[in-house]
């Protein structure tokens, strides 16, 4: 199960007119956001048939997931506006080939639809509009949907996952994609910033299998890797027929786990990457999904027969320490780490996307520190940029008196 088929959101919630918000205010506020972040589009031929009613589209992410929409809340409204429009349109997309009748013809629709999104064509619906504004402001790459359309497929033809590397492979499409497109609506574009944003993606996938063992097992759906299995012992057929939690599961489960918890490790070697004013949400998101692997092993790696849940209580105290993320300096516990092999064309494919949709620099910006830049950029990221330089003027200093 992918990480956004477990949110159990219902396409017509998407497709479907809701009533009026219940804050005119708080709409309108939302309004204002997208609109300001969505100007310039990336292509300049590109213009919008309409607005899409953004606000509606948010109150899917509140519905649909409260871990998501908690974490999302301390984004600036400048991320927090296009992160609402992915997420609408991967819920759509997820709804519709694994709910539909007929997936091949779902995922060959949502295909053709990203053609038109991609050509500034999007269909009249608030959800691909949303999209299409991103994909041509932040220079999204087709490769990232396309990505993930294949990821949802996969769901739908029970794929085996033999190894770690093909599990790995089958979050990279269905987790990565999304923390590859993150990544670049934030504004960090570099392939640094982009391959910890993908295992971030990855470890979270890898706790939400974890998570739904018994869940995706009953539905016929098996994502643990086979080999660790048949090297614990499992009768792979006979435990499909009649999932049952024993020792053997327990070792698989809290394998995949520390597998998990390496890759968490690793994405925070990226923090440093992102934008000021974006480091907390990410860092709270890190630790909330965490948190349900740490559920998980206090009550003995049961996920057949229960279903974890991190409490209000937990999340909020989770969200409160991430907050210290802000304050990180620059560069501070950055590490040049391999990428992951499973989402190395994910990376390729946004760094280069990124670096072709960069204005071309005049011969005096090019002899300057891309870091000392002053580019034209909100307020937030203005101040970010402030206090890293005189972060690296101290440095300076510090190394010139040593």
């Amino acid at each position: 199960m992918s990480l956004l088929a477990s949110l159990h959101l219902p396409v017509a919630q998407i497709t479907q007119p809701e009533a009026e918000p219940e804050c005119a205010t708080e709409a309108a506020s939302h309004e204002t956001a997208f609109k300001s972040a969505f100007k310039p589009a990336f292509k300049p031929a590109y213009k919008p048939p309409s607005e899409p009613a953004y606000e509606r589209l948010r109150a899917l992410m509140r519905g649909g997931s409260k871990s998501f929409f908690a974490a999302s809340l301390m984004l600036p409204a400048r991320v927090r506006a296009p992160a609402t429009a992915l997420y609408a349109y991967c819920r759509l997309a997820d709804d519709a080939i694994d709910l539909g009748a007929d997936p091949a013809a779902a995922a060959a629709d949502l295909h053709q639809r990203l053609d038109a999104i991609y050509a500034g064509q999007p269909q009249d619906s608030g959800a691909d509009i949303a999209l299409a504004q991103v994909v041509h402001r932040y220079a999204i790459p087709r490769a990232l949907p396309d990505a993930l359309l294949e990821g949802f497929v996969w769901d739908t033809q029970q794929r085996q996952c033999e190894s770690l590397a093909d599990v790995q492979d089958y979050a990279a499409r269905v987790a990565a994609t999304v923390g590859a497109m993150m990544s670049l609506v934030m504004g960090a574009s570099s392939a640094t910033a982009l391959a910890r944003a993908c295992d971030l993606g990855v470890a979270m996938q890898l706790t939400n299998i974890a998570r739904d063992v018994g869940e995706d097992a009953r539905a016929g759906r098996l994502y643990l890797p086979r080999q660790w299995l048949r090297e614990a012992g499992v009768d792979i057929p006979a435990w499909m027929r009649q999932p049952v939690f024993n020792p053997a599961i327990a070792g698989v489960v809290d394998r995949l786990l520390n597998v998990a918890d390496v890759l968490y490790d690793r994405s925070e070697h990226g923090y440093a990457e992102l934008p000021r004013d974006c480091r907390s949400a990410i860092r709270a998101a890190r630790l909330v999904y965490a948190e349900i692997g740490c559920q998980l092993r206090r009550n003995g790696l049961d996920s057949i027969n229960h279903r974890v849940v991190v409490s209000k209580q937990r999340k909020l105290a989770l969200m409160a320490r991430a907050a210290g993320a802000a304050m990180l300096p620059a560069g501070a516990i950055a590490q040049n780490l391999p990428v992951l092999p499973a989402v190395r064309f994910l990376v390729d494919a946004a760094a280069q996307s990124a670096q072709a949709s960069q204005p071309a620099e005049t011969a005096e910006t090019s002899t300057r520190d891309p870091q000392l830049r002053p580019l034209r950029r909100p307020v937030g990221e203005r101040a970010g940029w402030v206090i890293a330089l005189h972060e690296r003027t101290a440095l300076a200093r510090k190394q010139a008196n040593a």
